[in-house]
């Protein structure tokens, strides 16, 4: 069997952003035409005037975090559906609570390429270690392993020698799962002094994985250990290959990485918050700001897939932080550095130890931005009385130089001392 899932992991860059933007038009139509909160949110937007990147970036952002109060206000799935709860595959609750609905059809959340990419195929056993119980994080795996053509042990999480029991009785080739679990059942099956050496392969999720437990994994006899990304909410992200450089996104997504607070997207390589449009028919997803942070990689992945890939997961966008009693949120630091052109890119820095905070906006601004402000002090000064305005909390300002704060996506940077 071919090393890619399809022919369409390795067309072109520009035959795969062609087809995405032609697809884009219908989204947005069926979108408003059969989920009315859908129509509420794009009220005023022409499908057909949604057919580029730039015309999608217009379109506001639906964060993560406000899943919750949009369902609450129109339950249970807050309008987004396109269909009836009573024709979904299976209804889900995760932590919040927020509720997520799975579409009718084999795999559904699209996590085939994922498991394909780790090298599993028809015939193959899984040991499938997510939750099954409210939550879709098994199902996904199961899904994608049933449409493969693989046979699925429905584990769960937990009891451990019970799992070993079934590694060695049933020969699963794969176990798909957390990667700290995956580690509690092989220290395990060392202690017992128990043969698990048929398990070669592993797809994980949901936590991360350090170079230095891969390499552990390996040792223990694990050949293959690759990652997948996912939501909730979109289904599959992105996944490893065998080559390990990046996560690939997958064929059915727009990929954009937004500074933080904002729907602004950030050239390639710079940190920023993971926004997905999904082409799901029963659950679109529009700008959906997942809340993560990541970075575009540039070029294609080594092992031939030419989709975009990504850094992998960098830590959560939502920098939200309480300062003298007051919460800051990333979109004032973005409405302040919006007052001032030229000015590139801020980092707003609390310091201090409790109940004596300090705030610090630093700025980037070059020579020419400085000047034309009428100097440092100048511009320090406008920007200081921003910081006042928007924030109602008074700050200091430095400019440094552009391109000297670092690439990893932090607006805010909570600093203080709580020891």
């Amino acid at each position: 069997m071919s090393q890619h899932f399809d022919e369409l992991e390795t067309r072109s860059p520009e035959a795969r952003e062609g087809a995405l933007m032609a697809r884009l038009p219908g989204l947005i139509a069926r979108a408003i035409d059969k989920a009315p909160g859908w129509r509420e949110r794009l009220a005023g937007v022409v499908p057909g005037d949604v057919s580029s990147r730039k015309a999608l970036a217009a379109l506001p952002v639906l964060r993560k975090g406000d899943l919750k109060d949009i369902q609450q206000a129109r339950p249970p799935f807050g309008g987004l559906t396109t269909v009836a709860p009573g024709r979904l595959g299976r209804l889900f609750m995760s932590p919040g609570p927020i509720f997520d609905p799975e579409g009718a059809g084999d795999d559904p959340w699209r996590v085939a390429r994922a498991l394909h990419a780790a090298g599993i195929r028809p015939g193959h056993v899984v040991q499938n270690c997510f939750g099954y119980h409210l939550t879709p994080g098994a199902w996904m795996v199961d899904g994608g392993a049933r449409k493969l053509g693989c046979a699925v042990i429905p584990a769960g999480i937990g009891n451990t020698e019970q799992q070993i029991d079934l590694i060695r009785t049933l020969k699963p080739d794969a176990y798909a799962g957390t990667p700290s679990f995956l580690r509690i059942i092989v220290e395990k099956a060392q202690e017992l002094k128990l043969d698990i050496s048929n398990l070669k392969r592993a797809l994980v999720a949901a936590e991360a994985l350090p170079p230095s437990l891969r390499s552990w994994f390996h040792q223990q006899g694990v050949a293959t250990v690759l990652q997948w990304y996912g939501t909730a909410d979109l289904g599959m992200v992105a996944y490893e290959s065998e080559a390990m450089e990046g996560m690939i996104l997958d064929e059915d997504l727009i990929l954009e990485i937004v500074r933080p607070g904002t729907g602004d997207p950030v050239p390639d390589g710079e940190v920023g918050e993971v926004v997905v449009t999904s082409f799901n028919p029963v659950y679109p997803m529009i700008r959906f700001g997942t809340g993560d942070l990541s970075a575009v990689m540039r070029g294609p992945s080594p092992c031939g897939r030419s989709n975009v890939r990504i850094r992998g997961w960098l830590g959560r966008a939502d920098q939200t932080t309480k300062v003298r009693g007051m919460f800051v949120h990333p979109g004032q630091v973005h409405e302040i550095v919006r007052r001032h052109p030229g000015v590139a890119r801020a980092r707003l820095v609390v310091e201090g130890e409790m109940a004596n905070d300090r705030m610090t906006l630093r700025c980037e601004a070059g020579d020419s931005v400085v000047a034309a402000s009428g100097g440092g002090e100048a511009l320090a000064a406008a920007l200081a009385e921003s910081v006042r305005e928007v924030t109602k909390l008074r700050g200091e300002v430095a400019l440094v130089a552009p391109g000297s704060l670092p690439n990893d996506g932090k607006v805010i940077e909570d600093a203080r001392k709580y020891d």
